[in-house]
């Protein structure tokens, strides 16, 4: 569906983003991770044909995006700072979008009104920052896109609209196989719903996997021994990305397959031994803190 092939673009003397790769498949939701920085905003505008790479392919059903119309037709861009026509209604923003986009669904965007309930006649730029967003994916899922491109798509949106949004995404992705690539910070949010992260650091693709895969592959273990002290040589043969102690408690964030954890620490005869669950947020902090990432303490 989506393929990025090797892609660099910089601006003056800065490279943002660096041979990056990567595949989308149909149907489903990417999270694209990444710090401050990394390249993750530039990357979504190259996908959406709003900056051309520097090199490289990106293409979607094996076409070149950059100025393609037809492709254009079938993806939508929701940026992190909404723009729309300044002193125009909803109405007014939906009479535009319906002559942008031939995919347009009236029916659909009457039966959205009743998920976001705000007046039409409304200007937009006179609404508050959560309605102006309600009326971004008002207006964006009635266009019934095959690709949904999102930066930071919850900003603004309370707790019940932000569940509501995710489930008409997951919806979509369900009965249409609409593809769906999110940016977000607020990683807990977009946790439900992803089921394909990457990492990108410093314009890199540090990771790129499943997510089910990625978090049968790291692992949050508190142990303790005998006389409160750790063996020698018990840190040895894991890949510890993290550790600290709580008294007589040693906490570790290791990678590696639970089996091959498990036997490892159990053949120390450890008095107390956990795997606890791990969170996306908690992968990607200790991810990006063995690239050099600095991060305090953040075990819970």
């Amino acid at each position: 569906m989506i393929n990025i092939k090797n892609i660099r673009k910089s601006f003056e003397d800065m490279e943002a983003v660096k041979n990056v790769s990567l595949h989308i498949n149909k149907g489903s939701i990417y999270g694209l991770l990444g710090s401050n920085g990394a390249g993750k905003t530039t990357l979504l505008k190259i996908l959406a044909g709003i900056y051309r790479q520097d090199s490289g392919e990106v293409q979607i059903d094996n076409q070149s995006v950059f100025e393609n119309v037809q492709i254009k037709q079938k993806i939508i861009f929701l940026p992190d700072t909404l723009f729309f026509f300044s002193q125009y209604t909803i109405k007014q923003m939906a009479d535009y979008y319906r002559s942008l986009f031939p995919s347009w669904n009236e029916e659909r965007y009457q039966r959205l009104g009743e998920v976001f309930p705000i007046d039409q006649n409304k200007k937009v730029h006179r609404l508050s920052k959560g309605m102006q967003r309600q009326v971004a994916f008002w207006l964006t899922l009635s266009t019934m896109p095959e690709v949904l491109i999102l930066d930071e798509p919850l900003d603004g949106l309370d707790a019940v609209m932000r569940q509501k949004v995710k489930n008409l995404l997951v919806q979509d992705v369900a009965e249409r196989e609409m593809t769906v690539l999110i940016s977000s910070h607020n990683l807990r949010e977009v946790e439900d719903i992803c089921d394909h992260v990457g990492i990108l650091h410093h314009g890199e693709i540090m990771i790129e996997r499943d997510l089910d895969d990625l978090k049968s592959d790291i692992h949050k273990i508190q142990v303790a021994f005998k006389a409160g002290e750790t063996p020698a040589g018990f840190l040895q043969d894991l890949d510890v990305l993290y550790q600290e102690s709580r008294g007589s408690v040693l906490l570790c964030i290791v990678r590696g397959k639970e089996e091959d954890v498990k036997d490892k620490v159990q053949s120390f005869h450890p008095v107390l031994f956990d795997i606890l669950p791990l969170t996306l947020e908690e992968i990607f902090i200790y991810e990006m803190g063995d690239v050099g990432y600095a991060i305090e303490s953040i075990m819970v």
